[in-house]
């Protein structure tokens, strides 16, 4: 096992080598890399779930204003 390399789902990503294993809870570390690896495939839902964030809130403080 190299310890220079951290490979998640065939992908290296350089640093420690983290073998996913089946049945056995998985560290800290590697729930982080997967969380942020597979953040990658859902930046348009994220964009757009912000987007809408700052819309609503935007209508909030208007009507907040325009009734007060």
């Amino acid at each position: 096992m190299d310890s220079k390399a951290i490979n998640v789902d065939g992908e290296n990503f350089g640093g420690v080598e983290i073998m996913q294993t089946t049945g056995t809870t998985q560290g800290d570390l590697q729930a982080g890399i997967e969380f942020i690896y597979h953040m990658r495939e859902h930046l348009v839902d994220v964009g757009v779930a912000t987007l809408y964030l700052f819309v609503c809130y935007t209508i909030y403080l208007w009507l907040k204003n325009r009734f007060k």
